[in-house]
Formats: C-alpha cells, structure tokens, sequence
C-alpha cells in the first residue's frame, strides 16, 4: 500500500522557520522525483519545490533562499526547511512522488504563518 505521510506543520509567526517531513512507503522511493506542493485557501495548488532522483533541486521564485529541499533516500524520506517565514506561506502543504508511471499524493500538512 502506498503512503505518503507529510508532518511538521503547524502555527508560527513570521520570520520563524518549521521543517516538514514526508514519510513515503509502498513504492521505490529513490527512483522517483520528489516535490512540494501548497495550497492556499481560495488559491490554486502550487509547486513549491521539486528534488530529483540525483538530488538536483528546483525552487519557486517565492522561496527561494528561504526554503531548502532535501531528501534521504535510505529512510524514505523527504525534508521542507522553511525559514524566514511569511504570511503568505500560509497553506497546505503536500508531498508528491512524480515518475513515469504511478504518482502519489499525500494528505497534506497545514501551515499557518501568523502573529
């Protein structure tokens, strides 16, 4: 069964940081590329952060220098630190596995950029 357990989120004021983690379970994890996701309410998802097979990374303008992706392949695991953080960073965020064939979806981690 395939799973993809995003965690880490929560409430913090602006320019505090939050890593969050995806937990992936259920398929090859070090063959596929791994991204961030977030949407916002009344908002469109948006790709927040792509990492590769090889580890190469890729940003949106809105994060970067702020965010880091990273990935651990012998724990299955995904990594989103996210500093300096912003109002406008509020969302739900979500992991997503790409690949030629299947991909995966998480359920999603709320973070809530606040004072």
């Amino acid at each position: 069964q395939v799973q993809l357990v995003e965690s880490g989120g929560g409430l913090v004021q602006p320019g505090g940081s939050l890593r969050l983690s995806c937990v992936a379970s259920g398929f090859t994890f070090s063959t596929y590329a791994m991204n961030w996701y977030r949407q916002a309410p009344g908002k469109e998802r948006e790709l927040v952060a792509t990492i590769t097979r090889g580890g190469a990374t890729n940003y949106a303008d809105s994060v970067k220098g702020r965010f880091t992706i990273s990935r651990d392949n012998a724990k299955n695991t995904m990594y989103l630190q996210m500093n300096s953080l912003k109002p406008e960073d509020t969302a739900v965020y979500y992991c997503y596995a790409d690949s030629w064939g299947p991909s995966f979806w998480g359920q999603g981690t709320q973070v809530t950029v606040s004072s």
